[in-house]
């Protein structure tokens, strides 16, 4: 079998690397282990809590026991399936802030400043509400919506953020992210709108790209140049030659497992599994990097939220809705208000990410025990904790052993007992009178630092954007893994083009950036001139020197 291209991933942005080389004309292979991302609940954008906990559409990964949470061992799904994470994510939307970008460019990845990103953000965007064509895109293969917001609790967060003495922002994905507004999502006509149904159904559609289910097992080097790929497909090994280069795309745990399994890692942790070191690149796998959320749940005083529908005749009627009309609230994540906000004076651009839900659940499904109610998922942005991906064993069917090592700094204490005081000040502004009855969790016997370490320690839980395993930084930095144009350094015919390169995790959730990465990718593999760089500036809030909001 060949290629001009093999992709390792149908992912977020492996599908956007494969139909953009399609478009030019090349010849793509895509490797994915998973299959169909066919039936209702990965398609119906209200059954999301099902996909990330099913065995067929997730790898099952989990890091190894947590020091720092009392030894917690955290689920980290990742899509085993066509469309990847984009399958079976929260379908929410969020770029990333401008500044973002910006700190990309100054940790060496040159050419990935906010003003050079935006131009690929746009071309793949089909905005439907946001703000218009200056900072958003109108006619890209991803379609970008925002949901109802009939439930009056979404408007009360919005109202309650600004009685707070927060902006307001129409479009975060726009020139301010900073405020309280709606939220945007990957649905489209009532489904989830997946990067395999974005991007990489057309592209198959036009005959220059295939699909190969089967467990990549190591990029095959003759020398220090990537030819191909090993694969096992139905019990059988087999080498799919690539052309022109090998990319892969297959996530920020498991690409740097196959980098090491390629012999590309750290020389003496490859030598430790017997592995022949081809390339002796310390940065793969080290610097991890993700977001920990808590809930913050409340008691409703009035029976208006979701947990009406949390039983079987209601999930019923939604599911039989959805199927026959794709609309109701099976055609809705759910999270269609949401903010960005500073912790602190001092800090130029939000640290702080909410989601707001109408409903008191956890992401496995499972409701409060107190009936009707709803919650804020909150969390810091840029923890200063740092983990590693390393190899179990040189065995490619075994998973990767993933230390996030969450909280091992002691500001991100700080940022989440800030987080917990400033969303409790929120709950308790005027719009929230009608409808809040009480505290569920935390809950108000905790007041004290102590007291919110303790909750912290035993309920924080990712929100499942790891990121930064295959850093992008300048050649001459001994950390990093690829160079600006996603070429892995030390080899040659071999790209990381996922969200592996991140230098550091970006402000909301990552599938956006994802793809966005697979966008700009596609130009540097195809030898194009990057898209010209665009002279918008962001909104920073003009008093956040001295002012909190």
């Amino acid at each position: 079998m060949h290629a001009d291209y093999v992709i390792v991933g149908a992912g977020s942005a492996g599908c956007a690397l494969a139909y953009r080389l399609a478009e030019a004309g090349r010849r793509v292979t895509v490797i994915e282990e998973g299959g169909s991302d066919a039936g209702p609940f990965i398609q119906m954008p209200g059954a999301l809590s099902y996909p990330m906990n099913m065995g067929i559409y997730d790898w099952g990964l989990k890091s190894e026991p947590e020091p720092h949470l009392g030894g917690r061992v955290l689920a980290t799904p990742r899509g085993k399936v066509l469309g990847g994470s984009s399958s079976i994510n929260g379908m929410v939307y969020v770029r990333g802030h401008a500044r973002d970008f910006d700190t990309w460019a100054a940790l060496g990845a040159d050419g990935w400043a906010y003003a050079d990103v935006l131009p690929y953000f746009k071309r793949m965007e089909a905005s439907h509400g946001g703000s218009g064509p200056e900072f958003r895109g109108t006619d890209g293969p991803l379609h970008i919506t925002r949901g109802p917001r009939e439930n009056p609790l979404f408007n009360a967060f919005i109202e309650a953020g600004r009685q707070a003495g927060y902006p307001v922002t129409m479009d975060y994905n726009g020139q301010q992210q900073e405020g309280f507004g709606p939220m945007e999502a990957t649905i489209w006509k009532g489904r989830r709108w997946s990067a395999a149904n974005a991007y990489l159904r057309p592209a198959m559609a036009g005959g220059n790209v295939q699909i190969v289910q089967g467990l990549a097992r190591r990029v095959v080097m003759e020398g220090t140049r990537a030819v191909g790929v090993e694969v096992a497909v139905r019990g059988e090994v087999q080498v799919i030659r690539a052309g022109r280069e090998v990319v892969l795309a297959a996530s920020s745990l498991n690409t740097p497992k196959l980098l090491m399994l390629s012999g590309i890692g750290p020389g003496r942790h490859l030598q430790d599994h017997g592995l022949p070191v081809v390339a002796d690149r310390p940065g793969v796998g080290a610097n991890l990097q993700d977001h920990l959320e808590i809930y913050m749940q409340f008691a409703a005083s009035q029976p208006i939220t979701l947990y009406k529908y949390w039983n079987l005749w209601g999930k019923a009627r939604v599911g039989a809705q959805w199927l026959f009309t794709r609309t109701g609230l099976g055609a809705s994540n759910q999270f269609e208000a949401c903010a960005f906000i500073r912790s602190k004076p001092g800090v130029d651009y939000p640290d702080i990410q909410y989601h707001f839900l109408p409903i008191a659940v956890r992401y496995d499904g499972k409701a409060a025990a107190e009936g009707h109610g709803f919650q804020a998922h909150v969390g810091p942005m840029r923890s200063k904790s740092r983990g590693s991906v390393t190899l179990r064993s040189a065995n490619p069917a075994d998973p990767p052993l993933i230390r996030f090592n969450y909280m091992s700094h002691p500001e991100d204490w700080e940022d989440f007992r800030a987080c917990i005081r400033l969303t409790r000040e929120v709950f308790g502004q005027e719009a929230f009178k009608p409808y809040l009855k009480s505290e569920i969790q935390p809950g108000a016997g905790v007041e004290t630092d102590a007291e919110m370490d303790d909750f912290l320690r035993q309920h924080v839980e990712s929100a499942y954007h790891p990121c930064g395993t295959a850093r992008m930084g300048r050649a001459t930095d001994p950390m990093a893994v690829v160079d600006p144009e996603c070429r892995v350094i030390g080899v040659q015919g071999l790209r990381v083009a996922d969200s592996s390169v991140f230098p550091q995790v970006t402000n909301g959730n990552l599938n956006a950036p994802s793809i966005m990465v697979g966008e700009k990718a596609a130009d540097h593999i195809l030898g194009r001139t990057p898209l010209p760089a665009s002279n918008l500036e962001p909104w920073i809030n003009p008093n956040w020197r001295t002012a909190q909001r």
